[in-house]
């Protein structure tokens, strides 16, 4: 068994895993290794606007090495176990890497199979999801052909990554049909895990605006349970376990249930507590709260906020300041305030910016811009300022 050491071990080459990568190295950490098995590096955010027919496919993705910063060894491998006692990282290509210091963050899980006959009806010709990138253009043909019937977007209860994409391709898909004059013969249903559109009271008000004017019906409180793709039918059950109910349906926009992966799950770093097994850490520090040389952040952390790229904007510098405090043996100052945002397409020209911290409440990054309602100019930010952000400032360190 080949065994290796690194100063700083990072676990992921997603956006956080680069991100924090790319920070070290221009604080001049050397020693620095990657654990990441893929060979492409994806821009999720942009997979609903595939989805709904606004943006390219080829656009969100580009080469893993071309993200990697100069001086870090990436170890092209799948992590399948952690021993913090022993600060052990073992991998599915039997390496075992030791470490002073450790930085989790492999993603989240989709866990496709929590809902009954979710992952056979992805292969059915009317059900689709933007939550894989494969299937982000099959969502835009669905919309597309779509000219009468009934069109269902779930999502379901739980942490997820981004959780405004659920509601995100149903008002992409309802401006759609509006510019075709087919609207009006389409029955649009959107189903909710929350007893609200949103968290935030002000953005809910803006979102309730928003389905009345589409004439989106929601059911609140419910979420999808079984799904018969060949029969496109879809079961939603409330979840007071009130009466369930079938729905037929033309078109189906599914989102999966989230989890760290399960290796993840596994291992001491997870908290006992909580099943679905996320990195137990200080939602402040972002240091694990019983391994000082261990942190975590992006969609595997535990801290309480939304699972957004935007986050882990607030959250890696943070990181990063109490890693380096931690290895001169200093107090950690670092704080992360919970912020997080969530770019809202409300349609194909319009977005709603809800940006919010621990205290869930609006916290504008643009004070002088009303941000509680859907404007043009963020449209463009959405469209293309974050995209172009991501790809030049955030992966390289300098956002």
């Amino acid at each position: 068994m080949t065994s290796i050491h690194h100063r700083v071990l990072i676990i992921g080459g997603g956006n956080a895993g680069i991100t924090v990568a790319a920070r070290l190295r221009r604080q001049g950490v050397e020693d620095i290794g990657l654990i990441e098995p893929s060979d492409k590096h994806y821009y999720q955010p942009l997979w609903t606007l595939v989805g709904g027919g606004c943006a390219r496919q080829k656009e969100t993705v580009r080469s893993e090495a071309s993200v990697m910063p100069q001086g870090v060894a990436w170890i092209k491998d799948r992590a399948t176990d952690i021993d913090p006692e022993q600060k052990l990282v073992s991998t599915a290509g039997g390496v075992q890497i030791t470490y002073d210091q450790l930085v989790v963050c492999p993603g989240i899980q989709l866990d496709w199979d929590a809902i009954d006959g979710m992952a056979e009806a992805l292969e059915t010709p009317a059900v689709s999801s933007n939550y894989r990138f494969d299937l982000a253009p099959k969502t835009w043909d669905l919309i597309r052909q779509l000219r009468s019937g009934t069109a269902v977007f779930t999502m379901p209860s739980g942490p997820i990554k981004c959780a405004g994409a659920p509601q995100k391709i149903a008002y992409l898909a309802a401006d759609y049909w509006r510019t075709q004059g087919v609207l009006d013969n389409i029955r649009v249903v959107l189903v909710l895990p929350t007893p609200g559109m949103f968290g935030v009271p002000e953005f809910a008000e803006e979102l309730e605006r928003v389905v009345q004017d589409y004439g989106i019906e929601v059911r609140f409180s419910s979420e999808a349970t079984a799904i018969d793709g060949p029969g496109k039918t879809v079961t939603i059950t409330p979840n007071d376990g009130g009466e369930a109910e079938t729905l037929a349906f033309d078109m189906l926009h599914v989102v999966p249930r989230q989890s760290a992966p399960d290796w993840l799950k596994r291992t001491p770093l997870a908290d006992p507590e909580n099943p679905a097994g996320y990195v137990q850490v200080d939602k402040h520090t972002l240091q694990h709260v019983r391994y000082p040389d261990v942190f975590s952040l992006g969609d595997a952390g535990s801290t309480p906020n939304s699972k957004t790229g935007a986050a882990i904007r607030k959250q890696a510098p943070v990181l990063v300041e109490n890693l380096l405090a931690r290895m001169k043996g200093e107090e950690l100052t670092g704080s992360y305030d919970g912020y997080a945002s969530c770019p809202l397409t409300t349609s194909r020209s319009t977005m709603l910016l809800a940006e919010f911290d621990y205290t869930m409440r609006p916290t504008p990054s643009f004070p002088k811009i009303d941000t509680t309602k859907s404007r043009k100019d963020m449209w463009l930010l959405k469209r293309y300022g974050l995209p172009a952000m991501y790809w030049n400032l955030m992966l390289k360190g300098r956002a």
